[in-house]
């Protein structure tokens, strides 16, 4: 933690009583939480962001759909629109959100994605909606806590363990650590692909502290798969690429592309940002130089559902831009384990 985050230790501090004595007033049932027509397992974290929540919804939609009748559900963060949404095919990134969309056109349209900011009546108008639906993954809604959901996993970084982390301003939590007891499994992710037995245990011992007796601790990393193209001039194959990324954590996707790729250059933007014509510039000039005039946009598929429905525009129409899909591994011992808890809770409680 760099020096200058202790200047903010006043408003974390201050921070703290405020989210403490809103968990505290949910916990007692001074605030009531309500229950979800349909039950929901809720992927969260305690911090702001960058643990890698739409990966593992992916992962957990693979791993259920074949044995439950599912949707997915999350505020739709950076939309344009307000409400109760159900994406259709012509839905766009700006009107429903990037990551709701990836989900959606991830699955083919298969499965029923939502948006709203009112998890508790959005559940409510997807049960009227669709009654057939046995299971809402509920992406980010972890401080909800107007729902009660019936199964909660939290996600923590390797990099950046909540253990180790502090509230904002002073850190990226947005309430306590002792807030990862209500989870009935936390994960730890982006690790290493090779972690060893011992750095497992001396994270599990970090953690600890912070978990409920019950709760059960996995370790995930991240898999890269097959490239493919989303839009542009027809490329079949190619060596060289400029690498784009737009996430709350740009280094993983980065430092893949530098390894696996010739790197002509690379764009490192926000999490959740828009993408402009004079960002189109900038890449038609990388590409238009001698090292550049055979690389493609390698870009992440969330990035890439916002550059699809820019294409047919003049400048990004020149340019072939392909996604890289990011995938959840998981120990298959381990994965056994955690869908086991799941069925138990959910499929059959």
């Amino acid at each position: 933690m760099p020096w200058y985050a202790y200047l903010f230790a006043p408003a974390a501090f201050l921070f703290h009583g405020i989210t403490a004595a809103r968990n505290i007033l949910f916990d007692r049932g001074l605030i009531r939480s309500q229950k979800s027509p349909i039950p929901t397992l809720v992927v969260g974290n305690l911090s702001v962001g960058g643990t890698g929540k739409t990966p593992w919804v992916e992962f957990l939609v693979r791993k259920l759909r074949d044995e439950v009748a599912l949707g997915t559900l999350s505020r739709g963060y950076g939309r344009s629109t307000k409400g109760f949404i159900q994406l259709l095919p012509s839905s766009t990134a700006a009107e429903v959100g990037d990551e709701p969309l990836q989900l959606f056109t991830q699955f083919n349209e298969e499965i029923p994605v939502f948006v709203g900011e009112d998890r508790v009546g959005a559940t409510q108008k997807i049960q009227q909606l669709r009654p057939e639906l046995q299971l809402l993954i509920l992406d980010d809604a972890f401080q909800h806590r107007n729902l009660n959901p019936d199964f909660r996993i939290v996600l923590t970084p390797y990099s950046s363990p909540f253990s180790k982390d502090y509230l904002l301003p002073m850190g990226r939590l947005r309430e306590p650590r002792a807030g990862a007891k209500r989870a009935e499994v936390v994960v730890v992710t982006k690790c290493p692909a090779e972690l060893s037995q011992d750095e497992k245990n001396k994270l599990a011992e970090e953690l600890a502290p912070y978990l409920n007796s019950e709760a059960e601790l996995f370790f995930s990393s991240l898999t890269f798969g097959k490239p493919y193209q989303v839009s542009g001039p027809k490329q079949t194959d190619f060596k060289e690429v400029i690498a784009l990324a737009g996430l709350a954590d740009n280094a993983p996707f980065l430092g893949y592309c530098k390894q696996q790729y010739a790197l002509v250059d690379s764009f490192s933007y926000p999490d959740h940002y828009a993408y402009r014509p004079e960002d189109a510039a900038r890449i038609l000039k990388a590409l238009g130089q001698e090292k550049g005039k055979n690389a493609v946009l390698l870009t992440t598929e969330k990035d890439a559902v916002k550059l699809k429905s820019l294409a047919a525009t003049e400048m990004w129409s020149k340019i072939s831009i392909f996604a890289l899909p990011i995938q959840v591994a998981l120990d298959p011992i381990q994965e056994e384990q955690l869908l086991q808890r799941l069925r138990k809770n959910l499929l059959h409680p």
